[in-house]
């Protein structure tokens, strides 16, 4: 009986830690939005550009982003990343031609070409919003990177400019069953130190 008991209760310590992990680093702005912009809330309103940051499933990163294009939110896209083959076109202007492909004027994108790190998308996007008066984003990357980039976006922007987190729920590294995979594990690991690096201020 004790057995049982004992095994009860670290299975809802187990629970209990893979959901706060997985809802902690992946705080989402638009939860309780319609799919589409409203004023029944801050959160839930247009804002002056969806940025989307390149890493892990781009592709997955970049159609979240288009779509909420197309859903009304913004009539502007930012892209950031540098190529990940230095010999082939950047990640941001792969992800242009994406949205592009998928309806997207060229008018309405703005690139970051140059970023190699989410430090580095913060603080070169801050640059871009400060010239083209951005003042609201909606910030989308996958879910697990999720509450850093907003950390470091919010850092690098300040009160200049609003950001409303809106992660990838599921891409080809992470879903809600994130906790069944070696991948899944060094990922929440990962992310989990590197924030408590930011609030040490490594880095900055």
């Amino acid at each position: 009986m004790k057995i049982l008991l004992w095994f009860l209760i670290w299975l809802l310590m187990f629970i209990v830690i893979v959901l706060g992990i997985g809802a902690y680093l992946s705080p989402d702005g638009l939860s309780h939005c319609e799919n589409q912009p409203s004023t029944q809330d801050s959160n839930c309103q247009r804002v002056d550009a969806v940025v989307a940051i390149s890493g892990g499933d781009t592709r997955a990163r970049t159609a979240e982003a288009i779509n909420l294009y197309k859903n009304g939110w913004s009539d502007t896209l930012v892209f950031s990343g540098a190529a990940a083959d230095k010999s082939g076109p950047s990640n941001a202007e792969a992800m242009m031609m994406q949205a592009i492909s998928a309806g997207v004027p060229v008018s309405a994108i703005l690139l970051d070409e140059t970023s190699e790190t989410t430090k580095e998308n913060a603080a070169n996007t801050a640059d871009l919003f400060e010239r083209n008066n951005i003042k609201s984003v909606i910030l989308v990357t996958s879910a697990y990177h999720q509450r850093r980039a907003g950390l470091e976006f919010g850092y690098r922007a300040g009160d200049a400019v609003k950001i409303i987190n809106h992660p990838v729920k599921v891409d080809n590294q992470w879903s809600g069953w994130w906790w069944t995979t070696p991948t899944g594990w060094w990922l929440a690991t990962s992310e989990l130190i590197k924030i408590l690096g930011f609030y040490m201020g490594v880095g900055r």
